[in-house]
Order: C-alpha cells, then structure tokens, then sequence
C-alpha cells in the first residue's frame, strides 16, 4: 500500500481531532505528504473518523491526480495542496472546525498576540478572506493569508494549520484553538492586553528552538 505510515497516522490524527473536540462529525480535514515521493495522502470525504481505515484515505500527485485510494478525496484537497506546492516548510496540514477559532472566524475577525502561545502561529493568527469551501479560490485566500504564518482562520468556516510533520501541524491546531477560546472569554468581562511585536519576535525565536517543537518522544509522554 503506497504511504502506509502517512495513511494510518492521517487515519489516527482525524481520530484525534474528534477526541480534542476540535471536529464535529465528518468536519475538517487532514493530509500529509511525503515529498521524496511527491505524494500527500488525504483524508476520505463523508466518512466517520471512526470506521476510516487506513485504504480508505486517498494518494494524491501533487497535480492533484488520486494515485491510489478507493474513495473520494476531501473535497477539499486543493486547501492542502497548495501548501506542500508553493512552501518547503510545510509537509502536513490540519483543517478544524474548532468552536472558538470558528467564533473568530464568523466574526471575520483575526487572533491577536493575546497570549505568548500565538506565537506557535506567528506574530498572529490572519483571518482570510472568505470563498466558498471546496474551491481553488479558498486555497488561495487562505494560503495568502498564511503568508509567514503556521495558522490562519478561514472566514465564516474555521481553523488550518500547516508545520513540518503532523504532530506539529496538529499541535499548533490545539494551541490556537485555546488561545482563541481564553481570548474570546476575555472579550466578554473585559480588554484582552495584547503582547507587542518585540514580544511575540523573542517568543518566535523561542518556539523555533527545541521550545516549540514536538518529537515524537512528546507524544509518547503525552
């Protein structure tokens, strides 16, 4: 079976997405490539975590041609592909439907530096402008907006996150998610004080050392 690792960690990574409560049902999506081959497996369309299995999840060129898999892409590949084509730091990508980044989403309204875990973003977390799911028009705007980011806000509909791995890409979804839910909460008895660039700069540099990167051997732990 072509990506064998890539498809059951894809398979157990959606599972996971549901268990954190980042999902509801079929919602989201996740992919990962494996650029010595130039292939990215993709999560099915319109099946429950729980009854996917590995075959299920769909090979993909990065022409977005299926090379192996007896089902549906996402119907979203192409929030995906874009990435692992046009940045060489990127080779796994998280799609959420997570409530709080969803609420800042809906409100076409970005995530600020409101807590120094931001910073698993970047400086902040841009909110895209809104296009229709499933098009190559949400790919665009949601890769421009990601511009020299790990997260964006996708308006009116969610969450993405790219990284190096999928451990990572999924680590950044779960940080972000709860930055946007402590900021929200903020808002509603107060004025978030939000940490200047100097700041959110040392706390980049930081999470680009040992800091901010989970191995393996972190999951293990977890």
């Amino acid at each position: 079976m072509l990506l064998q690792k890539e498809r059951q960690d894809v398979v157990s990574y959606c599972r996971k997405m549901i268990s954190a409560g980042l999902t509801k049902g079929t919602g989201g999506n996740i992919s990962i490539l494996n650029r010595d081959s130039g292939l990215m497996a993709v999560s099915p369309s319109g099946i429950d975590y729980f009854e996917t299995e590995a075959e299920d999840v769909v090979v993909m060129d990065l022409d977005g041609k299926t090379v192996d898999g007896r089902r549906k892409p996402s119907s979203e590949y192409e929030l995906h592909r874009i990435f692992y084509v046009r940045r060489d730091d990127i080779a796994a990508v998280v799609h959420t439907h997570s409530v709080y980044s969803t609420v800042l989403a809906t409100l076409r309204q970005s995530l600020p530096a409101s807590s120094y875990l931001v910073a698993y973003s970047g400086l902040d977390v841009r909110c895209a402008d809104y296009a229709s799911f499933g098009t190559m028009e949400l790919a665009e705007k949601t890769f421009a907006a990601m511009t020299d980011r790990y997260a964006v806000l996708m308006a009116n509909h969610g969450l993405l996150t790219g990284s190096k791995d999928i451990l990572n890409a999924f680590n950044i979804a779960e940080q972000i998610e709860h930055c946007a839910e402590v900021y929200v909460k903020a808002r509603s008895i107060g004025d978030p004080v939000i940490l200047d660039e100097k700041e959110m700069k040392k706390m980049i540099v930081k999470f680009g050392s040992s800091y901010g990167q989970k191995s393996s051997q972190d999951e293990l732990a977890d």
